[in-house]
């Protein structure tokens, strides 16, 4: 014979909070990891590389733009950069590079999304879907 769990209203209570807390700790991720956040309009950013991380939730290059500003310029997942041919070896500290992408809403943050990032002549296309070149 099974027992149901009983709850105390002190344990619902907790039980209820903590579900709360998680949920609201998932939204930031997955707003950040869709495209609400960044303008819909591209921009082609040119620099250097400064690093390069392949670490999940995504890969990421933090490049020195020509005026000294650092940005973040994030890549599609880890399967879409995969498949866009850049590795973590690709490409190292003091390349040129040049991202086409949808930069942050917050004009104040250095940070874009990467639709296709192009390092020696060499294109690297993480959303082929959304590039517009005009």
């Amino acid at each position: 014979m099974t027992r149901s769990a009983t709850f105390t209203p002190a344990a619902r209570r907790l039980l209820a909070g903590a579900t709360f807390l998680a949920a609201t700790m998932a939204l930031p991720a997955l707003a950040h990891h869709g495209w609400a956040w960044a303008e819909g309009e591209q921009m082609e950013l040119k620099g250097t590389i400064r690093t390069i991380s392949m670490a999940p939730p995504h890969p990421m290059l933090m490049v020195t733009a020509a005026d000294g500003r650092e940005w973040q310029v994030d890549l599609g997942n880890p399967n879409q950069t995969a498949r866009s041919g850049f590795t973590g070896e690709t490409a190292k500290p003091g390349d040129a590079i040049t991202a086409l992408g949808n930069r942050h809403l917050d004009k104040s943050k250095a940070h874009m999304k990467a639709v296709r990032i192009v390092i020696a002549g060499q294109n690297y296309d993480m959303y082929p879907e959304r590039i517009r070149t005009n």
